[in-house]
């Protein structure tokens, strides 16, 4: 087990959080400023949008232009979605540190979302990794294993097919791995035996865990992971997000949730969760009339958590 004090919670609102609400909410000026204050709350992995045609997805758009003012942030890891070699070239030509190909487990869903089997997706990839090495570029490829736990579509999946869609994305080209729980289906008990099982297989190139609320197990299958040394984590400001193409696959885990928890037990995030949860206000401002997720924001902090601890999880 990784016993590492630190955690990283990668931000990413502003690409599976506003991709899932119908209509564009935000305009350019106002994702800016979200990243600048995410960013003095000590945020310093943000995924700031997905390289999706215009047409399909208005709301990120301006994906081009958040690249090019998150890079000017020191030390911040821009990270971007790509649904394929298309979209990765224009994540290469960014100067994106990190690009997350999608990859559902689930036959079903991967047609409705990327209208590609999943083995044709693992094709792409190696495509795309050609693509970086012939560009010189040093943009890292995070293969992102979806509806891994299930999907509202499909229904079952089997997770030895799970782990050899890991195996193949390795082995086309992908520098890493993360699991994603898409549509809210998982349970603790399931997530341990999977990540176990992928663990075995891969060791530490499964370095993300990406969970959905939809149940109320998000936190709770978030956890399982941390037990079993997982280190990053996906998750959104508000609890916002959601798969267009999943039915019912509601909000992620919310950030200033998952920082609480770690803050609670003086693991290390490096984010201000007073901070968080001000951006959160404005944020939810924003978005006026949107469902909203998460915890915290409307308990409070507890006196418990005192000061020295949370500016000792902050510095």
């Amino acid at each position: 087990m990784n016993i590492s004090p630190t955690v990283v919670v990668r931000e990413v609102g502003l690409r599976d959080g506003l991709q899932s609400i119908p209509r564009t909410r935000l305009n350019t000026d106002q994702k800016l400023e979200w990243i600048r204050e995410a960013y003095e709350a000590g945020q310093r992995e943000i995924e700031v949008g997905s390289f999706v045609p215009a047409r399909l997805l208005p709301q990120l758009a301006d994906t081009e232009a958040l690249v090019a003012y998150a890079r000017t942030l020191p030390g911040l890891t821009t990270s971007v979605l790509v649904p394929n070699l298309k979209g990765a070239d224009k994540a290469l030509a960014s100067g994106a540190d990190l690009m997350v190909m999608p990859l559902s487990a689930s036959h079903a869903h991967s047609l409705a979302n990327l209208r590609k089997t999943p083995d044709e997706v693992v094709t792409e990839v190696g495509r795309i990794r050609a693509a970086r090495d012939v560009a010189g570029a040093k943009t890292l490829i995070e293969g992102g294993v979806g509806t891994a736990f299930g999907c509202s579509i499909q229904g079952h999946v089997d997770e030895d097919e799970v782990l050899r869609l890991a195996l193949a994305l390795l082995d086309a080209g992908a520098d890493r791995l993360s699991l994603a729980d898409t549509v809210g289906y998982a349970d603790p008990q399931q997530v341990k035996r999977l990540f176990e099982k992928v663990l075995r297989a891969v060791g530490d190139r499964l370095c993300c865990a990406h969970f959905h609320d939809t149940r109320g197990l998000g936190m709770a299958n978030l956890y399982a992971t941390y037990e079993l040394g997982i280190r990053r984590f996906d998750a959104c400001l508000a609890g916002i997000g959601g798969c267009p193409h999943a039915p019912g696959a509601s909000g992620n885990v919310a950030t200033e949730d998952v920082v609480y928890l770690f803050s609670s037990m003086g693991v290390k995030s490096g984010q201000d969760l007073a901070l968080l949860l001000a951006l959160r206000a404005k944020v939810a401002g924003w978005l006026d009339g949107e469902l909203l997720g998460g915890s915290i924001a409307l308990a409070g902090l507890p006196k418990t958590l005192s000061e020295a601890r949370h500016m000792a999880v902050v510095a």
